[in-house]
Protein backbone atom coordinates (compact mmCIF):
# COMPACT_ATOMS: atom_id res chain seq x y z
CA UNK A 1 0.00 0.00 0.00
CA UNK A 2 2.66 2.23 0.98
CA UNK A 3 4.43 1.93 -2.47
CA UNK A 4 1.58 1.90 -4.53
CA UNK A 5 0.09 5.36 -2.59
CA UNK A 6 3.80 6.76 -3.34
CA UNK A 7 4.33 5.45 -7.06
CA UNK A 8 0.25 8.08 -7.24
CA UNK A 9 2.11 10.86 -5.59
CA UNK A 10 4.71 10.68 -7.97
CA UNK A 11 2.83 10.27 -10.72
CA UNK A 12 0.55 13.56 -9.89
CA UNK A 13 3.86 15.01 -9.14
CA UNK A 14 4.52 14.76 -13.28
CA UNK A 15 1.45 15.89 -14.07
CA UNK A 16 0.98 18.64 -12.22
CA UNK A 17 4.59 19.36 -13.15
CA UNK A 18 3.36 19.16 -16.81
CA UNK A 19 0.48 21.19 -16.37
CA UNK A 20 2.56 24.47 -15.11
CA UNK A 21 5.00 23.87 -18.01
CA UNK A 22 2.19 24.16 -20.73
CA UNK A 23 0.00 26.38 -18.89
CA UNK A 24 1.19 30.03 -20.78
CA UNK A 25 -0.17 27.67 -23.92
CA UNK A 26 -3.50 26.47 -22.28
CA UNK A 27 -4.24 29.58 -20.33
CA UNK A 28 -3.49 32.45 -23.11
CA UNK A 29 -3.90 29.85 -26.02
CA UNK A 30 -5.45 32.54 -27.82
CA UNK A 31 -2.87 35.40 -27.39
CA UNK A 32 0.42 33.31 -27.93
CA UNK A 33 -1.14 31.95 -31.11
CA UNK A 34 -1.59 35.59 -32.19
CA UNK A 35 2.48 36.22 -31.30
CA UNK A 36 3.35 33.08 -32.98
CA UNK A 37 1.58 33.98 -36.40
CA UNK A 38 2.94 37.30 -35.83
CA UNK A 39 6.26 36.42 -35.73
CA UNK A 40 6.18 34.17 -38.55
CA UNK A 41 4.90 37.13 -40.50
CA UNK A 42 7.52 39.70 -39.36
CA UNK A 43 10.01 36.78 -40.74
CA UNK A 44 8.86 36.57 -44.06
CA UNK A 45 8.19 40.38 -43.84
CA UNK A 46 7.35 41.98 -47.68
CA UNK A 47 7.54 38.73 -49.21
CA UNK A 48 4.31 37.67 -50.69
CA UNK A 49 4.54 34.26 -50.65
CA UNK A 50 4.82 33.75 -47.20
CA UNK A 51 3.11 30.26 -46.86
CA UNK A 52 5.03 28.84 -49.44
CA UNK A 53 8.30 29.98 -47.81
CA UNK A 54 7.22 28.49 -44.70
CA UNK A 55 7.29 24.95 -46.91
CA UNK A 56 10.22 25.48 -49.04
CA UNK A 57 12.95 26.06 -46.53
CA UNK A 58 12.85 23.11 -44.79
CA UNK A 59 12.11 21.05 -47.69
CA UNK A 60 15.42 22.74 -49.54
CA UNK A 61 17.58 21.41 -46.45
CA UNK A 62 15.81 18.19 -46.25
CA UNK A 63 16.37 17.93 -49.87
CA UNK A 64 19.98 18.56 -49.75
CA UNK A 65 20.79 15.85 -47.32
CA UNK A 66 18.53 13.40 -49.51
CA UNK A 67 20.95 14.51 -52.08
CA UNK A 68 23.98 14.11 -50.25
CA UNK A 69 23.01 10.59 -48.76
CA UNK A 70 21.18 8.88 -51.65
CA UNK A 71 23.25 9.89 -54.93
CA UNK A 72 26.42 10.91 -53.04
CA UNK A 73 27.55 9.01 -50.59
CA UNK A 74 25.05 6.14 -51.76
CA UNK A 75 24.23 5.83 -47.57
CA UNK A 76 22.29 2.60 -47.79
CA UNK A 77 23.62 0.78 -44.96
CA UNK A 78 22.24 -2.38 -43.79
CA UNK A 79 20.82 -3.35 -39.90
CA UNK A 80 24.52 -4.82 -39.23
CA UNK A 81 25.87 -1.43 -39.34
CA UNK A 82 23.29 0.01 -36.52
CA UNK A 83 21.27 1.81 -39.31
CA UNK A 84 17.90 1.32 -40.64
CA UNK A 85 18.02 0.16 -44.24
CA UNK A 86 16.80 3.77 -45.46
CA UNK A 87 20.42 5.37 -44.48
CA UNK A 88 19.21 9.25 -45.78
CA UNK A 89 15.38 8.18 -43.58
CA UNK A 90 17.66 7.44 -40.55
CA UNK A 91 19.58 10.79 -40.94
CA UNK A 92 16.67 12.79 -41.76
CA UNK A 93 14.22 11.28 -38.71
CA UNK A 94 16.85 12.93 -36.35
CA UNK A 95 17.73 15.72 -37.77
CA UNK A 96 14.29 17.26 -37.66
CA UNK A 97 13.61 16.50 -34.34
CA UNK A 98 17.43 18.73 -34.00
CA UNK A 99 16.95 21.45 -36.50
CA UNK A 100 13.39 22.22 -34.25
CA UNK A 101 15.41 22.25 -30.48
CA UNK A 102 18.20 23.97 -32.13
CA UNK A 103 15.88 26.66 -33.21
CA UNK A 104 13.99 27.18 -30.41
CA UNK A 105 16.52 27.18 -28.66
CA UNK A 106 17.99 29.83 -30.25
CA UNK A 107 14.60 32.19 -30.11
CA UNK A 108 14.61 31.62 -26.64
CA UNK A 109 17.85 33.37 -25.86
CA UNK A 110 16.36 36.34 -27.20
CA UNK A 111 12.57 35.78 -26.07
CA UNK A 112 12.79 38.03 -23.37
CA UNK A 113 15.53 40.30 -24.07
CA UNK A 114 14.07 41.77 -27.41
CA UNK A 115 10.56 42.48 -26.31
CA UNK A 116 11.48 44.71 -23.14
CA UNK A 117 8.68 46.96 -24.35
CA UNK A 118 6.66 44.32 -23.67
CA UNK A 119 7.48 43.26 -20.74
CA UNK A 120 7.62 46.41 -19.39
CA UNK A 121 4.14 46.45 -19.28
CA UNK A 122 2.56 44.93 -15.86
CA UNK A 123 -0.26 42.96 -17.54
CA UNK A 124 1.39 41.02 -19.55
CA UNK A 125 2.42 37.07 -18.97
CA UNK A 126 5.98 37.18 -19.73
CA UNK A 127 5.75 33.51 -19.71
CA UNK A 128 4.20 33.91 -23.32
CA UNK A 129 7.25 35.27 -24.96
CA UNK A 130 9.29 31.65 -25.21
CA UNK A 131 6.20 30.33 -25.18
CA UNK A 132 5.44 31.23 -28.33
CA UNK A 133 8.97 30.56 -30.20
CA UNK A 134 8.27 27.30 -29.29
CA UNK A 135 5.16 27.46 -31.28
CA UNK A 136 6.84 28.90 -33.88
CA UNK A 137 9.57 25.98 -33.97
CA UNK A 138 6.51 23.41 -33.60
CA UNK A 139 5.13 24.62 -36.27
CA UNK A 140 8.11 23.87 -38.79
CA UNK A 141 8.88 20.67 -36.92
CA UNK A 142 4.98 19.90 -38.04
CA UNK A 143 5.81 20.75 -41.61
CA UNK A 144 8.85 18.46 -41.71
CA UNK A 145 7.30 15.82 -40.51
CA UNK A 146 4.65 15.97 -43.24
CA UNK A 147 7.45 16.14 -45.91
CA UNK A 148 8.86 12.97 -44.37
CA UNK A 149 6.02 11.31 -44.83
CA UNK A 150 5.64 12.13 -47.60
CA UNK A 151 9.07 11.00 -48.45
CA UNK A 152 8.72 7.32 -46.67
CA UNK A 153 5.40 6.68 -48.99
CA UNK A 154 7.13 7.69 -51.95
CA UNK A 155 10.26 5.40 -51.56
CA UNK A 156 8.10 2.58 -49.08
CA UNK A 157 4.64 2.63 -50.22
CA UNK A 158 3.49 2.38 -46.55
CA UNK A 159 3.10 3.86 -43.21
CA UNK A 160 4.83 2.11 -40.35
CA UNK A 161 2.29 1.72 -37.13
CA UNK A 162 4.93 3.21 -35.12
CA UNK A 163 3.63 6.37 -36.90
CA UNK A 164 0.89 6.48 -34.62
CA UNK A 165 3.26 7.32 -31.72
CA UNK A 166 3.53 10.69 -33.64
CA UNK A 167 1.45 12.84 -30.86
CA UNK A 168 3.26 11.23 -28.40
CA UNK A 169 6.65 12.33 -29.57
CA UNK A 170 5.51 16.02 -29.77
CA UNK A 171 4.46 16.05 -26.47
CA UNK A 172 7.92 15.12 -25.52
CA UNK A 173 9.27 18.11 -27.48
CA UNK A 174 7.21 20.37 -26.75
CA UNK A 175 7.48 19.59 -22.72
CA UNK A 176 11.68 19.59 -23.82
CA UNK A 177 11.35 22.80 -25.61
CA UNK A 178 8.95 24.53 -23.02
CA UNK A 179 11.89 23.73 -20.11
CA UNK A 180 14.96 24.48 -21.63
CA UNK A 181 12.59 27.89 -23.70
CA UNK A 182 12.16 28.88 -19.93
CA UNK A 183 15.58 28.37 -18.66
CA UNK A 184 17.10 30.43 -21.61
CA UNK A 185 15.48 33.23 -21.76
CA UNK A 186 14.96 33.96 -17.85
CA UNK A 187 19.50 33.15 -17.86
CA UNK A 188 20.15 35.62 -21.08
CA UNK A 189 18.54 38.24 -19.22
CA UNK A 190 21.28 38.55 -17.18
CA UNK A 191 23.84 36.98 -19.18
CA UNK A 192 23.88 37.66 -22.93
CA UNK A 193 26.60 35.94 -23.63
CA UNK A 194 24.90 33.09 -23.49
CA UNK A 195 23.20 33.40 -26.81
CA UNK A 196 27.03 33.24 -28.58
CA UNK A 197 27.34 29.95 -26.03
CA UNK A 198 24.30 28.75 -27.52
CA UNK A 199 24.61 29.62 -31.20
CA UNK A 200 28.31 27.85 -31.34
CA UNK A 201 26.02 24.77 -29.49
CA UNK A 202 23.96 24.92 -32.00
CA UNK A 203 26.47 24.41 -34.59
CA UNK A 204 28.61 21.89 -33.31
CA UNK A 205 25.55 20.15 -31.68
CA UNK A 206 24.46 17.88 -34.32
CA UNK A 207 27.52 16.17 -33.74
CA UNK A 208 26.99 15.18 -30.43
CA UNK A 209 24.06 13.64 -30.80
CA UNK A 210 23.37 10.40 -32.75
CA UNK A 211 21.82 11.98 -35.97
CA UNK A 212 24.53 11.46 -38.58
CA UNK A 213 25.37 8.17 -36.98
CA UNK A 214 23.91 5.20 -34.29
CA UNK A 215 26.08 4.42 -31.18
CA UNK A 216 27.83 1.79 -32.67
CA UNK A 217 30.03 4.01 -34.39
CA UNK A 218 31.59 5.97 -31.29
CA UNK A 219 34.50 4.28 -29.84
CA UNK A 220 34.05 2.62 -26.37
CA UNK A 221 35.29 5.38 -24.15
CA UNK A 222 33.27 8.45 -25.82
CA UNK A 223 29.93 6.24 -26.10
CA UNK A 224 28.78 6.96 -22.45
CA UNK A 225 28.90 10.82 -23.16
CA UNK A 226 26.24 9.95 -25.86
CA UNK A 227 24.22 8.36 -23.13
CA UNK A 228 24.46 10.92 -20.79
CA UNK A 229 23.21 13.90 -23.14
CA UNK A 230 19.45 13.90 -22.84
CA UNK A 231 18.94 14.77 -26.52
CA UNK A 232 20.12 11.28 -27.30
CA UNK A 233 17.04 10.28 -25.93
CA UNK A 234 14.72 12.20 -27.90
CA UNK A 235 16.27 11.79 -31.46
CA UNK A 236 16.39 7.89 -30.73
CA UNK A 237 12.64 8.05 -30.02
CA UNK A 238 12.23 9.96 -33.19
CA UNK A 239 14.22 7.11 -35.26
CA UNK A 240 12.18 4.69 -34.07
CA UNK A 241 8.79 5.85 -35.16
CA UNK A 242 10.53 7.64 -38.70
CA UNK A 243 12.98 5.22 -39.51
CA UNK A 244 13.27 1.53 -38.19
CA UNK A 245 9.36 1.67 -37.74
CA UNK A 246 9.88 -0.31 -34.34
CA UNK A 247 10.59 0.39 -30.92
CA UNK A 248 14.46 -0.34 -31.42
CA UNK A 249 15.28 1.92 -28.58
CA UNK A 250 12.69 0.91 -26.07
CA UNK A 251 14.40 2.27 -23.53
CA UNK A 252 14.79 5.18 -24.47
CA UNK A 253 10.84 5.94 -23.98
CA UNK A 254 10.68 5.29 -20.37
CA UNK A 255 13.75 7.54 -19.79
Amino acid sequence: MIVGSRCDSEASDHVRMYREVLSPLTQHWDLTWELAKREVSDRYAGQGLVAIWVFIHPLLVMGIYVFIFSFVFKGSLGPSDGLAPDYTLYILSGLIAWVSLQESMGKACGAIVTNAPLVKQVAFPVELLPAKSVLTSMLNLLIAICILVLYTIINQWRIPWTYTLIPMLLMFQLLMMMGVGYLLSSVCVYVRDLKDVVQAFGVIGVYLVPVLYPPQWVPNLARPLLYLNPLSYLIWCYQDVFSFGRLEHWWAWCI
